[in-house]
């Protein structure tokens, strides 16, 4: 399971900061994806980072849901809400923050699957299969999602090259 941890850990918690920008939100999450894993998971399962990102993507809706004021997916935050974690401090150059403030200004579907394609790296059949969506309508939203962030970058000048 420790080999588990090392291989999938930074990228289910790019993921998951990707989409709640807290983090130690992504934080608690991962680990309790990790958790789970340990408690449930057979060793011969044939795709773990498929099931490790689908859990990861259910804790997330969960602990919305379970919030007071009943944020969804779709009412995550914008900006941060907490102090500078990992990806946070990667991001302080001034490139990143308007990547990600861009990138934060989608729609939360074209975010989530922007995230899941160039984050963590997974296929669009795979993003299609965790999102319960086909393959045609994430291949869509993935090329919109494109456009649009690259309208918003260079609104405001971002720097191609």
């Amino acid at each position: 399971m420790s080999r588990l941890y090392e291989r999938y850990s930074r990228e289910i918690y790019l993921y998951l900061y990707s989409m709640c920008r807290s983090s130690a939100q992504a934080e608690d999450l991962m680990q309790e994806c990790f958790l789970r894993a340990i408690l449930s998971l057979p060793d011969g399962h044939g795709n773990m980072r498929a099931w490790l990102y689908r859990v990861a993507r259910n804790l997330l809706t969960d602990h919305l849901r379970s919030q007071k004021d009943g944020v969804s997916l779709e009412d995550l935050p914008e900006t941060p809400t907490d102090a500078p974690g990992p990806l946070a401090l990667y991001l302080r150059s001034e490139r990143h923050r308007l990547l990600m403030d861009a990138l934060a200004a989608l729609e939360p579907r074209r975010r989530e699957v922007l995230s899941l394609q160039y984050f963590s790296g997974l296929s669009q059949k795979e993003i299609a299969a965790l999102l319960h969506m086909s393959h045609e309508n994430v291949r869509v939203l993935s090329l919109r999602a494109r456009r649009e962030l690259k309208q918003k970058l260079e609104e405001v000048g971002y720097d191609f090259s």
